[in-house]
């Protein structure tokens, strides 16, 4: 049996592994069929077939007829696909149960005791950090927007300022709405109706060079863009992050002179 890589790659997105969904594929060209037979026309080897069947009907992908030899029955994909979806759903109900359990538990005040202990040990010069991939980038500056006290520096490309209100919007205007002082610089060219959106709750400005992408938090750290996101793909962009306030000071210094001309 002859299946494209790339056609089986794409089964990972029913949470099966390599060796599934070979048989499973298998198993949907034949209808029904053994163990052996699955083997054979996979390449399966046969010591892992049995297990690996069994793992299906588990799934819901197949179902075992009665009788001998143990014949396998494939499942109509469609059904699959909504069982796999029912599944996806009722783990993420019980995950985010769990999560909010533990939120609101002792272990979480442990862990935050732990992390701010060891925090107290760590060299300054190690408060540090480097991301690649613009989903990985963009979790870290929502997690330094979320504890921003008094002010927050942002600086975007036009894409950026786009992507950027929909990834950090809602954490940028509940920080504002607590009293930090939010200043964004976007380009000339960017959106009208972003940065329209931007001043409901931010101190904006269009500079004409403005392509940099940073973001400064309370004046002590800064999360810096080392790329061109014009001319990478996101999975490559990548920036840097350091929490030394008289590194940060200084950049800002900057930054501010160039505010108050503008």
């Amino acid at each position: 049996m002859i299946v494209q890589k790339d056609f089986l790659n794409r089964l990972k997105d029913f949470g099966l592994n390599s060796y599934e969904s070979k048989l499973w594929i298998a198993l949907l060209s034949r209808g029904v069929s053994t163990a052996g037979e699955l083997s054979d026309i996979s390449n399966v080897p046969r010591s892992r077939a049995y297990d690996v069947l069994e793992s299906l009907e588990k799934k819901g992908f197949i179902v075992v007829k009665v009788g001998k030899p143990i014949k396998y029955l494939a499942v109509n994909p469609s059904e699959v696909v909504d069982r796999v979806k029912k599944k996806v759903v009722e783990e993420a109900e019980e995950r985010n149960k769990l999560l909010s359990e533990l939120k609101d538990g002792d272990i979480l005040e442990q862990l935050n005791t732990l992390h701010t202990e060891g925090i107290k040990l760590v060299d300054p010069t190690d408060r540090s950090g480097s991301f690649r991939g613009l989903d990985k980038v963009h979790e870290h500056l929502q997690y330094m927007v979320k504890n921003a006290k008094k002010s927050i520096t942002l600086m975007t490309s036009k894409d950026g300022a786009e992507r950027k209100f929909d990834v950090l919007g809602p954490a940028l205007k509940k920080a504002a709405k607590s009293g930090v002082d939010v200043r964004i610089v976007v380009p000339q060219n960017a959106s009208k109706d972003v940065v329209d959106a931007y001043s409901t709750f931010a101190k904006i400005k269009q500079q004409k060079d403005a392509n940099t992408r940073f973001c400064v938090i309370d004046d002590k750290e800064l999360l810096l863009f080392l790329t061109d996101d014009g001319k990478v793909h996101k999975s490559y962009d990548s920036a840097v992050w350091v929490e030394a306030p008289y590194f940060v000071n200084y950049f800002v210094s900057l930054f501010d002179k160039e505010w108050k001309q503008k």
